[in-house]
């Protein structure tokens, strides 16, 4: 029987087929509905509106607002929990880890509701604070991205490093200033990627908590909604570029910072 052998370009095709069909094939659509009219003429008209639509920009601040304040929770929080984790000698704490990342594995809706439910016994009526329960379900729904780079970052620290900062004088506090968090940073970075973009668009948080404010994901479905596909594909087009420079910026930050840390070192 002869074996069967296949090429590096012949193992790429079921990965360029995948592109093209859910990568290429929408973002076309995407862009052809963008600068379009009704009556499929190529126009500029959805681009200005994007910009003179005070509905639209009130929008697009208020998902950076709730997104960056979410970001900084999930920093405050899953920091200090993945320097705990990293430094102890706890045997098992891979299973507090666990802990964390646990409500990853139920249902999103399920962990939503009971939360809702939480909420309702601690505040009462919980529609009275829209914009707090919004950072609650972000946070709660967006916790374990923020954690697993931090704590692989930390976990894969060179432990010689703090120990020679140890020996030539520095207490804890310069320690962790000077070393750890600027060797950190790579899981800041990715962490605060991981947060940031989806909380800007994850508008089924705030409907299951009673925020009745538009997001960038809500104010997009409100337009396909309504069968106005030109409006709504202009916004995804103009997020998703959005998307990608605050990408960029990060990546190009995160390689700064390795190259420098690796000449010092």
């Amino acid at each position: 029987m002869t074996k069967l052998r296949f090429s590096r370009k012949q193992l790429c095709i079921p990965y360029a087929l995948f592109l093209i069909l859910f990568v290429i094939a929408p973002l076309f659509v995407i862009v052809y509905y963008a600068f379009t009219d009704g009556e499929g003429k190529f126009s500029f008209a959805n681009f200005a509106n994007f910009f003179t639509s005070t509905n639209t920009l009130g929008t697009l601040f208020y998902s950076f607002g709730l997104a960056i304040v979410t970001t900084l929770v999930c920093l405050a929080i899953a920091y200090p929990t993945a320097y705990i984790l990293a430094r102890s000698n706890i045997r098992k704490k891979y299973v507090l880890l666990m802990l964390f990342v646990l409500p990853m594995w139920i249902n999103f809706t399920l962990r939503i509701t009971a939360l809702k439910e939480i909420l309702s016994l601690i505040e009462g009526n919980i529609s009275r604070y829209p914009f707090f329960n919004s950072v609650v379900g972000m946070t709660y729904d967006f916790l374990p991205f923020m954690l697993l780079p931090l704590y692989t970052s930390l976990q894969k620290m060179d432990k010689s490093l703090l120990e020679a900062a140890s020996d030539l004088g520095a207490n804890r506090v310069t320690v962790f200033l000077r070393v750890t968090l600027p060797l950190s940073v790579p899981g800041i970075i990715s962490g605060m990627t991981m947060v940031l973009l989806p909380s800007m668009t994850n508008y089924v948080v705030l409907d299951m908590l009673y925020n009745s404010d538009y997001i960038m994901g809500s104010l997009i479905g409100s337009y396909f909604a309504a069968y106005d596909w030109h409006n709504g594909s202009m916004i995804s087009l103009v997020l998703l570029v959005i998307i990608f420079f605050v990408t960029l910026i990060t990546n190009r930050f995160s390689d700064k910072d390795a190259s420098a840390r690796g000449g010092v070192l």
